[in-house]
């Protein structure tokens, strides 16, 4: 069974990066930065620094599990909480971002509340939720500069 990774990553600015999708023929819509476990990756979270790495050519520390969920492909999700120290969409090197026909990548800040959260086509749906229990409950906050 595949395993991905995802982050969940907040910046010193009360903000969650997402990743923007937009793609012909259907309603726009976010996800979080991650992807496949490789076989060359220690772990984990060496999985999920190289997804950082790759998408947004960025470095997040302080990583944490968030939740692990289970997508409709039967794929396991770990979802990490992460500190996003410095970032640069310009410079990514993922190879989805090679193909034409992915449709558009758009990086977005988006701020950490309930309402923002609320707003958003977060996929998968379950992380959503969970995103917004525990900002709800006063769980997740974003990191102090």
């Amino acid at each position: 069974m595949k395993e991905r990774v995802r982050a969940i990553l907040l910046t010193t600015d009360g903000t969650m990066l997402v990743i923007n999708r937009i793609r012909p023929g259907i309603p726009p819509y976010q996800v979080l930065v991650g992807g496949g476990v490789e076989p060359e990756d220690a772990d984990l979270e060496a999985a999920l620094l190289r997804e950082v790495r790759e998408e947004i050519a960025g470095e997040a520390v302080t990583l944490h599990p968030f939740c692990q969920l289970e997508n409709d492909k039967g794929e396991i999700e770990h979802f990490y909480l992460a500190q996003i120290v410095v970032w640069n969409f310009d410079d990514r090197t993922g190879p989805e971002f090679a193909r034409d026909d992915r449709g558009e990548y758009l990086l977005e800040a988006v701020p950490l509340t309930a309402e923002a959260i609320e707003a958003l086509n977060l996929m998968p749906p379950q992380v959503k939720g969970a995103l917004l229990d525990a900002i709800r409950a006063g769980r997740l906050t974003a990191p102090v500069a």
